[in-house]
């Protein structure tokens, strides 16, 4: 994921101030995501992340997912009705998907915000991975939306 992080910005970076915070916060997430993961292995020699860890991870979760469908997608899918064709149907096609990748997190989030005891940390493994591969799902459909995105900016409407 910190490989496709990296061609991102160098495809895109400096292209515009919303994909250059958008990759930053991606970045941050992806930091933040590995340090958890690291707590959690299973091989039992790292400790358990605490409370506050996960609601770190989770804070930085969610501002990545809202800023893409309050901020980004919504940007793109403006300009790709400005642009029509192919543009929108790539938007249309692709935002259903990204929104499938979001319920991921919405159901980590609510299953890890509030941690009571240790017990409730047992399926964290399990769920990181779960949660990992529906983040490097949705970077490479933002992907392609930042692609989009960028193309729109450096074109004449």
């Amino acid at each position: 994921m910190f490989t496709q992080l990296e061609q991102a910005k160098e495809k895109w970076g400096g292209a515009s101030d919303v994909i250059d915070r958008w990759l930053a916060t991606r970045q941050q997430l992806l930091v933040s995501y590995c340090k958890l993961a690291a707590h959690s292995s299973p091989n039992g020699h790292s400790p358990l992340p605490d409370a506050s860890q996960l609601e770190s991870f989770c804070a930085i979760l969610l501002d990545y997912v809202s800023a893409g469908h309050f901020e980004i997608f919504e940007q793109v899918v403006s300009r790709c009705e400005k642009r029509g064709g192919e543009s929108l149907a790539l938007a249309n096609r692709l935002y259903p998907m990204i929104t499938d990748t979001t319920q991921v997190v919405l159901d980590f989030n609510d299953k890890y915000l509030d941690i009571k005891d240790e017990e409730q940390l047992l399926g964290l493994d399990k769920d990181l991975s779960t949660l990992g591969e529906a983040l490097e799902q949705r970077f490479e459909l933002e992907d392609k939306l930042i692609a989009t995105l960028h193309e729109h900016q450096t074109q004449p409407a």
